[in-house]
């Protein structure tokens, strides 16, 4: 304050200067009026000069004083206003360009360097593109940039008009937190960073990234805070989109999984029903490839149980099971045949070297869409056992159970069957008819069983006079036939012959007895004396019984002219011929 009062006197005694130049010049100028009326004109003249000399010196001197006052008041001034400018900048830490060309004393230039300054950062924050605002201690908005309405369609005036711009801006699930943080903030906490939902002026809501900081470095009484934010509407959607996806993804991926379980779930239980079936599967893709067999192939086709045929080509497979074929070319063709059908092929019988028989059918698998085919499915059977049994019932259907001849069924079929094919080619077929002579009185006396023994061993003794293209038929009782197809008289004559022979020397022991048989035999021929199979069969039972008629142990031949074989007597009747004794 010393200085201040000696800048007072200084300013006091400049002041003064002026003011005694002009008393004393006024005293000068009646000093000379005075000497001009007492001395004369010339030292009224001279003592003019001198008054006008010397107030000319005073007013110079007045007028120097008066400067060296203003240069030392303009000095202090501009030492003030360059303390303040260095305070500003202290204070904004806002580097000024023209202030580092201005000198320190030049102070209008570096207020103008300031206001261009302060221009150019109102113009920096009111064209900002993210959101900048200033809120003072207790939290009351004091400045808001003009991209509020941008993001929020209010104006900043609307904002600082608010009582509580957070509670006017921010969204009601974020404004307590806001509000939380900022006065933490305020009172001495480290800057936040955080998202919040702003409210729109339709409603709407914005979501926004903001940095929180005090202003000014005083800790203890900050100037204010800053919230500083970033519109992350567009990206805050993007995740919601990403979120959406990613929830439709995991939910795809569970919905996937539970099916993929179920899938396999129900694959265990497919590929358990199918190792149990007696089935053999065989599965083929589009390249010719093994994806997927059962047990049961394997076990078909004489694989270890262990065996893994997945990606096999078929040529390796076809290969591996070739020795065990009767006929792998056939087999071989059989299945190229098949590669080439797209439906469901014929059940084909394979032999296998083993005596078994396996079956096969494939077809083509489509796909899910029914436009495209994904490979081909073989089902393999061992029939084995059912050839068996299927021979079985139809030897029960067809052969007679004591003998094991053809019975009376399997003997109307075959005659029909040989009558059809003589009459497409126009030749004939025999009939031979076969009645035991005896049978009843060892059946009587002896029993069933000694019966049923002469009628196996009859039988089988027959049977190994018969060709193999002549058929033995058991019709019923002590009663059978034999058919001939493609026959002569001379050769069905020769048969009875034969049969006759073998019957008469067979030899049978009941209870120490020994006993034989004989037979009474009737030849009929078709078409030569029928033409259809029920006349046939009549002709033959005529020219039995006329056997029997003539003594048995014969045959005869039913005819219709006179004629005789070298075995046979002449005749002129139409009776049929009889063998004699």
């Amino acid at each position: 304050m010393r200085g201040g009062d000696e800048l007072s006197g200084e300013e006091g005694s400049a002041k003064l200067v002026p003011v005694l130049a002009g008393m004393v010049a006024a005293m000068l100028a009646a000093f000379a009026v005075g000497i001009g009326k007492y001395v004369g004109a010339e030292g009224a003249r001279l003592a003019a000069v001198i008054t006008i000399a010397v107030i000319g010196l005073l007013a110079g001197a007045a007028v120097r004083c008066d400067r060296l006052r203003r240069g030392r008041e303009r000095e202090q001034g501009n030492i003030e206003i360059a303390a303040r400018l260095d305070r500003l900048d202290a204070d904004a830490a806002i580097p000024l360009a023209l202030s580092r060309e201005v000198q320190p004393q030049d102070a209008l230039a570096r207020i103008d360097a300031v206001s261009d300054e302060v221009r150019r950062l109102r113009e920096v924050a009111e064209g900002v593109y993210g959101l900048e605002a200033l809120f003072d201690v207790g939290g009351r908005l004091v400045w808001i940039s003009p991209s509020i309405h941008r993001i929020t369609g209010r104006t900043p005036a609307e904002c600082l008009a608010a009582p509580d711009a957070i509670a006017f801006l921010v969204h009601e699930s974020d404004r307590n937190y806001c509000l939380r943080t900022a006065r933490k903030v305020a009172e001495g906490g480290p800057p936040a960073n955080f998202e919040m939902r702003l409210m729109r002026a339709d409603g709407r809501i914005c979501w926004v990234a903001c940095h929180w900081r005090r202003l000014g470095d005083d800790s203890t009484h900050p100037a204010g805070l800053r919230m500083s934010a970033e519109d992350i509407q567009a990206r805050k959607e993007t995740e919601y989109k990403l979120l959406e996806t990613v929830t439709e993804l995991r939910r795809a991926q569970a919905l996937r999984e539970r099916y993929l379980a179920r899938s396999n779930d129900e694959r265990q239980r497919l590929s358990a029903l199918l190792n149990v079936i007696r089935l053999g599967i065989l599965f083929m893709d589009r390249d010719h490839r093994v994806l997927y067999y059962n047990r049961a192939m394997l076990d078909i086709w004489g694989f270890e149980p262990d065996e893994n045929l997945i990606g096999m080509r078929d040529v390796v497979l076809q290969s591996r099971v070739a020795p065990l074929i009767e006929q792998p070319e056939a087999y071989f063709e059989h299945i190229a045949g098949v590669l080439q059908m797209h439906g469901v092929s014929e059940t084909h019988e394979i032999g296998l070297c083993d005596g078994r028989i396996v079956t096969d059918v494939s077809t083509v698998v489509e796909s899910a869409e029914g436009q495209r085919w994904i490979g081909r499915v073989w089902i393999y059977e061992d029939v084995t056992e059912e050839r068996k049994i299927a021979r079985k019932m139809v030897e029960l259907a067809e052969r007679d159970p004591l003998t094991n001849l053809f019975n009376r069924r399997r003997f109307h079929e075959e005659l029909n069957r040989l009558l059809a094919e003589a009459t497409r080619h126009q030749v004939r077929v025999g009939l031979i008819a076969i009645d035991l002579d005896g049978f009843k009185p060892i059946n009587d006396e002896f029993g069933h069983q000694a019966g049923d023994a002469v009628l196996v061993g009859l039988s089988r003794a027959v049977a190994g006079v018969i060709r193999r293209n002549e058929m033995f038929f058991r019709l019923g009782g002590d009663e059978f036939g034999v058919l001939v197809p493609d026959a002569e008289e001379r050769d069905l004559c020769e048969l009875a012959r034969r049969i006759l022979e073998v019957i008469e020397t067979q030899r049978f022991e009941f209870e120490g007895r020994s006993m034989n048989l004989t037979a009474s035999l009737g030849i009929a021929l078709f078409p030569q004396h029928a033409d259809n199979p029920e006349q046939l069969i009549a002709i033959a039972d005529q020219a039995m019984y006329c056997s029997k008629n003539r003594g048995r142990n014969r045959w005869t031949l039913a005819r219709s002219e006179a004629h005789e074989s070298d075995r046979m007597a002449s005749s002129e009747s139409d009776e049929p011929i009889c063998r004699g004794d």
